[in-house]
């Protein structure tokens, strides 16, 4: 890491000598106000997999002429591929840092007059083959004055600043090897769609999400109304508190007393916990219970105060979308257990912050559906989210994202943020408001697991640290300007990591890099305990530390020096920073927890389990593209005594886009998209069973044969603790977006983290597979959806497919019994589809799916 000298060079050509004056700020406001900035995908088959080209063209509408030949102002953008081109059109292009670039103009510039176009050409890694891949906010500086964005990029309408994607050079990723991605239209829809299996609307109804172990309906009804009251355990009261608060967001305001109180003659219903839950249900799991509804009483009872939750759960699942004031609920008895202690959610709230009301969203719809571990990643390379008073840097530069090539006030801009501490992404968790949400989260029978990442993806905290230390060796406080320092002065390292970082390492063979972190954990634990809570788990990251950190640095060559520390190079010290890591835990009594790679010697062997001192150590296996032979983590971490979590991207990374087409949102890294249903069918008792396709769509006959080698078989199923969901946030920027990747795809998650379905084995068995997501679909449509909407939450509905028959419009849904719109003037009007209808111009048909007046899909045309 070098303090000093990052930047600098960036710095010196951002303020270097020009023979051309600086813009006015009049004119550079009237220049990116009206010029209108757009990126195109030109080619992703120019480079095989490695790399496509691209453009792009400024049209300027302004009254202002850009001089030519050199000059100070410069055009800075985000960009998440690696431009690799130096100059085109006597414009050069420089990568700063992370996503992003800059262009500066040379002395062959020609210059851009009012009303002329210029085109930029560049070659960029990897491929682009959806908007999003783009990022909004590029902007334009000049001298001093204010940064101006170009205002047709400051927007979450791609289509406003990227050109269309129409080739097939441009809708695939590449052609060699061959990509053999369908591109999402609505003919291929309407053929995946079709279905066999018939789905009663009452059986829908009736679906609890997720599916109850045993579930028996029995003839007749009640009604439950305001005239109930409930009878509690008394060591149910935060329970029933909940309960209540649910209850009367159904116009249902039942009086809540302790059991030892008299019921009378008012129907009731009776929260019990109990030792056992009867002879014939001898479960003792955690979060285990039974329901039963007959006349007059309701009952629940649980194995503990988890499993009574769960059962109100249930019970609140039964009731119909919008039911106000009274509910129809049948008899029926439900025995019921979770299959996984851990059933989980990642949410990444570090590269982009939605604000403090989309976690209180996420939490409270993870209790709705049993889930139960909420893996908050508070911290990365682009942001900070969570204060930490006694070091307000964290936030006060951390939180914050601008155009500050010093980085004394903020961190440098990505992401699409642009130049403004106003801009998208931007923000944090006061303390306070964390303590809120812990207790939120507690009286739903959720844990809170904070990540603290590091040593890589670390820069936001770096970069805080060492604004600290700026500060204080200007004011003459040495000692303490060191003391959380995480960064060696002297590191004269090179790198580049996968997200386009130089400096994002904490150096970690300096004392002060344990005591940031020992400070960091001392202040959780005392935000848990204020809170009512336990700090049980802390996740410290350790993925993707580039390569080649550290190699460069006096202070590691000074520990290499040291006898009998077990650290003899830069190799040794991922390892030796994990020790240090967990040992400090361990002296907490906290569980440490890590993602894969950060735990791993090298791509096959895990580090020694008995190296570190805690009881448990969590690891996280997501890496599983099939053909890279690396989805056998999950076994080798379970059989070196590991405590596995399932997270692997091909099923559950809900960054990924719903369906392969360049509208939907997303990377694609490790498939070419993920929806509902392919989350639904994963399998987490067979790992191996879940290789469906290679990354290029091929279809997987033989894992084995296709790795190349033997695959290690599971020894120790009892370390694979569970699952969970992840979303990580690079190209989401508001809540409303979060939501929509997270949500139904979540459900998915609930369902099979809870509940093992028949259809599993060592291959799906499709046809049962098909029964029971259409069943599932159909209680989204009909009832789930818009339970989610009612308390601020928009899912994401699937786009419809149809198709013309003889001149007849048929469209279908995903989701059975999801309305259908379609408009036959290109959305000038549109109508409910109820069935087949005459179509005289295809060109002009559009539909969509729509819940509600507020959510829709996307519209698909015919062509």
């Amino acid at each position: 890491m070098k303090i000093k000298t990052t930047l600098l060079g960036a710095m010196i050509a951002g303020c270097a000598f020009y023979t051309q004056a600086s813009l006015t700020q009049q004119q550079l406001t009237q220049f990116a106000t009206d010029t209108h900035f757009e990126f195109a995908v030109e080619n992703n088959f120019s480079n095989g997999a490695e790399g496509f080209s691209g453009s792009i063209t400024l049209t300027n509408n302004s009254k202002v002429d850009l001089p030519k030949g050199q000059s100070d102002w410069q055009i800075y953008i985000h960009s998440v591929r690696h431009i690799s081109t130096e100059s085109s059109n006597g414009l050069r292009f420089e990568h700063i840092n992370g996503d992003l670039h800059r262009i500066t103009p040379t002395a062959s510039f020609a210059g851009l007059k009012s009303g002329e176009k210029l085109q930029l050409l560049f070659d960029g890694s990897a491929w682009v083959a959806a908007y999003s891949d783009f990022m909004p906010r590029a902007f334009m500086v000049s001298g001093s004055n204010k940064p101006v964005i170009f205002a047709n990029t400051d927007t979450e309408d791609m289509t406003q600043f990227v050109a269309p994607f129409e080739r097939e050079n441009q809708l695939k990723r590449y052609n060699t090897p061959t990509d053999y991605t369908k591109i999402a239209t609505a003919e291929l829809r309407y053929e995946r769609n079709q279905s066999n299996v018939d789905v009663a609307k009452a059986d829908a109804l009736k679906r609890i999400i997720p599916k109850p172990e045993f579930i028996d309906f029995n003839r007749g009804e009640i009604t439950l109304n305001s005239d109930w009251q409930i009878r509690y355990a008394g060591r149910l009261k935060s329970e029933v508190e909940v309960f209540q608060e649910d209850l009367s967001e159904y116009g249902l305001n039942l009086k809540a007393e302790p059991n030892h109180i008299s019921e009378g003659n008012l129907p009731t219903i009776r929260l019990k916990v109990a030792k056992s839950l009867g002879r014939d249900y001898d479960y003792k799991k955690a979060g285990s219970y039974t329901l039963e509804i007959d006349d007059d009483v309701i009952e629940i009872v649980g194995i503990d105060n988890a499993g009574v939750f769960y059962g109100i759960q249930s019970l609140l699942a039964l009731f119909p979308a919008g039911s106000k004031n009274e509910v129809t609920l049948s008899h029926v008895e439900i025995k019921d257990s979770p299959r996984f202690d851990w059933r989980g959610m990642h949410y990444d709230n570090a590269r982009n912050y939605h604000g403090k009301e989309a976690l209180f969203k996420l939490v409270e719809q993870m209790a709705r559906y049993k889930l139960n571990k909420f893996h908050w990643h508070f911290s990365d390379d682009e942001g900070w989210r969570l204060e930490i008073p006694d070091l307000p840097e964290l936030t006060q530069v951390g939180a914050y994202r601008c155009f500050d090539l010093e980085e004394r006030e903020c961190l440098l801009t990505q992401l699409g943020t642009g130049p403004f501490k106003s801009g998208t992404g931007n923000g944090y968790l006061s303390r306070e408001d964390f303590v809120e949400l812990l207790k939120f989260a507690k009286a739903r029978h959720i844990e809170i697991i904070p990540e603290i990442e590091s040593p890589g993806h670390a820069r936001a905290a770096i970069k805080s640290m060492e604004a600290r230390y700026h500060k204080l060796m200007a004011a003459g406080k040495s000692d303490e300007a060191k003391a959380y320092l995480l960064t060696d002065i002297d590191d004269k390292s090179e790198y580049l990591t996968v997200q386009l970082y130089k400096d994002n390492s904490i150096n970690v063979c300096l004392d002060s890099s344990y005591a940031f972190m020992e400070k960091v954990v001392y202040e959780l634990q005392d935000m848990y305990r204020e809170a009512g809570t336990i700090l049980n788990t802390v996740h410290f990251g350790g993925d993707e530390v580039g390569k080649g950190s550290w190699t460069q640095s006096p202070a590691c060559d000074a520990l290499f020096a040291k006898a009998d520390n077990g650290v003899a190079g830069p190799n040794d010290l991922k390892p030796y920073f994990t020790q240090r890591v967990a040992k400090l835990l361990a002296k907490r009594g906290i569980t440490p927890g890590a993602w894969e790679d950060g735990l791993m010697y090298n791509t096959t062997t895990t580090f020694k389990r008995d190296e570190f001192p805690n009881p448990q150590f969590l690891v996280n296996t997501w890496d599983n593209i099939w053909e890279w032979g690396v989805a056998d983590r999950a076994h080798r971490f379970a059989n070196n005594n590991y405590q596995v979590i399932l997270s692997h991207g091909t099923h559950l990374y809900f960054d990924h886009p719903y369906e392969a087409h360049p509208q939907e949102r997303g990377y694609y890294w490790a498939t070419r998209y993920t929806d509902t249903k392919k989350s639904f069918s994963y399998m987490p008792d067979n790992v191996y069973a879940n290789a469906d396709f290679t990354r290029n769509r091929e279809p997987i006959e033989n894992l084995e044969a296709l790795v190349g080698r033997a695959l290690p078989p599971l020894k120790k199923p009892q370390n694979i603790i569970g699952m969970q969901g992840q979303i990580w946030s690079e190209t989401i920027r508001t809540e409303e977006q979060v939501l929509r990747l997270i949500f139904p795809r979540i459900l998915s998650v609930a369902e099979r983290s809870w509940h093992k379905a028949d259809w599993e084995g060592r291959k799906i068995d499709k046809a049962e597979l098909d029964k029971d997501f259409s069943l599932f679909a159909a209680a989204l449509s009909l009832k789930e959806i818009a339970k989610l909407q009612n308390d601020g939450v928009n899912p994401n509905l699937p786009v419809p497919g149809a198709k013309v028959v003889l001149g007849k419009l048929k469209a279908n849904s995903a989701f059975p019994f999801l309305p259908i719109e379609v408009s036959l003037d290109n959305g000038e009007s549109w109508q409910q589809y109820t069935g087949q209808m005459s179509i005289a111009d295809k060109s002009k048909v559009l539909l969509r799916t729509r819940m509600g007046d507020k959510n829709v899909s996307r519209v698909t045309g015919l062509n």
